[in-house]
């Protein structure tokens, strides 16, 4: 069955539960990235406003070798799980050379899998991400891959051994929002691995419709980074989350066409 929170559901149990990567469990289901913003100390405060607790960091803009570089010396390893990913890679060999380079520097064996040989639209290849996925599973990386809302490719990707899928809402940065949502659907029914809607999520408001949907999580960087007040900003897709998520929990009815009264229609008025 799906992770956690999607499993309590189908039997009926409305309870909280964390979610679980990799073998570890997390209390927030705020994935946060750590580009575009303007100084490493405003990142490290919009990550404590956040509450996140998985922090993604793109290998080509850091120097992962030095303990000092400016970005990895403000997140805090002991709060924070550190997700290198592999942002820039536009095969599947480069990806996994990224991926390797980075466990070999840090000892961190856990991946953000992206190729996007696309320089346009970011939009990420899917044979190269399953071909990067199949070598790095089968060496021993808790892999989260980013991909095309495809289901197809997400149930391929779970079936090697992926420890999620990260389906993208709408291309990177765009901040268009939910704009796969029939597919997200399809893939939030189908996975039994967490669910981490990602990319184009530019309001709290689309954060919060991933969760209500089902997903299990959802990254966010852009939108906090580059928001006039990014720790305010934190602050609400925190909470967006947070409403997101127990709403879905709460077991939302479906739209129906026709009105429906909330109160009775016959009563001491036409009596």
């Amino acid at each position: 069955m799906a992770s956690d929170g999607k499993q309590a559901t189908h039997v009926g149990a409305r309870h909280a539960s964390p979610l679980r990567i990799g073998g570890r469990s997390f209390a927030s289901r705020l994935l946060v990235g750590t580009g575009k913003f303007a100084s490493p100390q405003v990142m490290a405060r919009a990550l404590a406003a956040s509450g996140a607790e998985i922090v993604t960091v793109a290998l080509r803009r850091v120097d992962i070798d030095n303990p000092n570089d400016d970005t990895l010396a403000a997140i805090d390893r002991d709060r924070y799980q550190l997700l290198p990913n592999t942002s820039g890679a536009r095969t599947g060999d480069e990806a996994v050379r990224l991926a390797r380079l980075a466990r070999a520097a840090t000892g961190i064996e856990w991946v953000k899998l992206e190729v996007t040989p696309d320089p346009y639209y970011l939009l990420p290849d899917p044979i190269e991400t399953l071909k990067a996925a199949e070598t790095l599973v089968a060496e021993g990386f808790v892999v989260l891959p980013y991909i095309n809302a495809d289901p197809v490719l997400a149930k391929r990707l779970e079936d090697c051994g992926t420890a999620t899928v990260m389906p993208l809402g709408s291309p990177i940065g765009s901040n268009q929002g939910i704009q796969t949502r029939a597919a997200l659907e399809i893939i939030i029914e189908q996975s039994n691995v967490p669910v981490v809607v990602d990319a184009g999520l530019g309001l709290p408001s689309h954060a919060a419709e991933a969760m209500e949907m089902g997903a299990d999580a959802v990254l966010v960087n852009t939108a906090i980074a580059t928001a006039e007040d990014p720790l305010a900003m934190a602050t609400a897709f925190k909470l967006a989350v947070e409403a997101g998520r127990t709403a879905y929990l709460a077991g939302p009815r479906t739209a129906v066409r026709l009105a429906q009264a909330s109160s009775p229609l016959t009563g001491f008025l036409r009596d």
